[in-house]
């Protein structure tokens, strides 16, 4: 009957020695065996995978309005957004410009911008923002503008479709 030699975790092999007269110690090599280390670095990493909670995308929710008669608007309690290129936010205070050109404001979508723009407008009770994007807005900027509006708990907004002098507002600026 073949008896097999026992297995350790480690095994320690001599080796050889050098010959000369004097006797010497056998000097051994260790060669530790990693295969339970591996074992349980699989394991943890098993356990940790199964047992995190991953991030779940977050959505928010737009509520678009049902069709029908327009809602009126007070127009000292408006503010008008027009979004064109290049991440520009220009903004009016009312329904429409008027032949005033002062009226008209600028500014960016960064946090120094907009939203203090919003935070303002915000101490009107009452007020609507009306988001009018323009042919040369990007996507990203209309996301970006109800992220504002979002963060600054704007309640009351509107995407609007740009009147024929916004356009040509949009364009000669």
């Amino acid at each position: 009957m073949f008896h097999y030699p026992p297995v350790s975790m480690a095994s320690i092999q001599p080796t050889a020695a050098p010959k000369s007269g004097k006797p010497r110690a056998t000097k051994r090599a260790f060669h530790p065996d990693m295969t339970p280390m591996v074992d349980l670095a699989f394991l943890l990493l098993t356990f940790f995978m199964l047992t995190t909670t991953f991030n779940k995308p977050s959505v928010m929710e737009l509520a678009m309005p049902t069709p029908g008669p327009e809602s009126p608007v007070d127009p000292k309690k408006a503010l008008t957004l027009l979004l064109g290129q290049n991440s520009e936010v220009r903004y009016f205070f009312g329904l429409n410009p008027g032949p005033a050109s002062d009226q008209l404001h600028r500014t960016t979508l960064a946090a120094d911008g907009l939203r203090q723009v919003l935070l303002r407008f915000q101490q009107q009770p009452g007020g609507v923002v009306l988001i009018k994007p323009g042919n040369q807005a990007s996507y990203q900027n209309l996301v970006d503008v109800l992220d504002e509006m979002n963060i600054t708990g704007q309640r009351k907004y509107a995407l609007v479709d740009l009147t024929a002098a916004e356009k040509q507002l949009l364009a000669a600026r």
